[in-house]
């Protein structure tokens, strides 16, 4: 079973010259959690063992999609992870893509088989992610993996929140006993990311487009994730003095700039830390992917050693 969080020891924040919040540095903190796989990697090769396997299936052209496999090849590439990249048309048939993961399934040296989403319109996403092995289910998204996280044994964890989860542990934010409060209840991110904070044990309200007095309970969060998909939907004045705000929005601007869900700038004036867009939560889920890859790995060599 996976320990609740990795042992960071660098510092993770850098102060914000003009706000009186603590910028929490996404990229920092996912290169630490990158040297530590590619070092155990490494192990694993010193040993006379192989090394971990990931196929990434891409099914059409989305750019943002392209962007992030290539984003987690590259990551592949620097730690010693053996990758594959299988690029689909847009046309392909859901049979095609089930037949594509059933075959992956059995391949040896793969352990981590991830799809990456939107997938195209006429394919079923909870069917696809359903056929993946759960133990090679290296997004975190089938329904057994979810389930060990909510019955409070985690296997392989949704990258995202456990991600953010990482950037709380490097900032020093005591969880415990906390309040939080995350706005969207997506199954990427706002389920998954209830329970990863209820496992640390604070007090999660989940909040949704049919919540009301929505400020107010932000208003009264010690912990704010926001993941909304709506750019600057989190006001800086519903931010408590204090509170810690994580910002999994990531946006484009009409103007082709990147923005989060959070208003940055005014949240950052109360905020004791806050994670910026680019550079926060984003970096934290490739980096995650790979650990998860790479237990993914060691936890299938279990199950057939001798």
């Amino acid at each position: 079973m996976r320990k609740f969080a990795l042992s960071l020891t660098l510092a993770a924040t850098e102060p914000v010259s003009t706000m009186s919040g603590q910028k929490i540095d996404g990229k920092s903190v996912s290169n630490a959690v990158k040297e530590r796989v590619k070092s155990q990697v490494q192990q694993r090769l010193d040993r006379g063992r192989r090394a971990p396997g990931l196929a990434v299936v891409l099914v059409g052209s989305d750019p943002a999609s392209e962007v992030y496999v290539g984003h987690k090849r590259k990551a592949c590439d620097y730690i010693g992870i053996h990758s594959e990249a299988h690029l689909l048309s847009s046309d392909t048939t859901e049979e095609e893509l089930l037949t594509l993961i059933d075959e992956l399934n059995q391949k040896s040296e793969i352990d981590g088989i991830l799809v990456q989403l939107p997938l195209p319109e006429h394919i079923d996403s909870d069917k696809v992610i359903e056929r993946i092995d759960p133990a090679k289910d290296v997004d975190g998204f089938h329904p057994y993996n979810f389930g060990r996280l909510a019955q409070r044994r985690p296997v392989l964890r949704p990258c995202t929140p456990y991600g953010v989860m990482e950037l709380l542990k490097a900032s020093h934010v005591e969880v415990e006993g906390k309040d939080a409060v995350i706005v969207g209840a997506s199954n990427i991110v706002g389920r998954p990311m209830a329970l990863e904070l209820l496992l640390a044990r604070a007090t999660v309200t989940v909040c949704h487009s049919r919540t009301r007095d929505l400020a107010e309970k932000v208003k009264q969060a010690d912990i704010v994730v926001a993941g909304v998909g709506i750019p600057n939907f989190v006001k800086g004045s519903w931010i408590k003095p204090g509170a810690v705000v994580i910002d999994v929005g990531i946006n484009r601007l009409a103007n082709g700039k990147l923005c989060g869900d959070v208003e940055f700038e005014a949240a950052a004036e109360n905020a004791a830390h806050i994670t910026p867009v680019p550079g926060g939560v984003g970096p934290m889920t490739v980096a995650m992917l790979m650990q998860n890859t790479l237990e993914a790995c060691e936890q299938r060599e279990q199950e057939i050693a001798p």
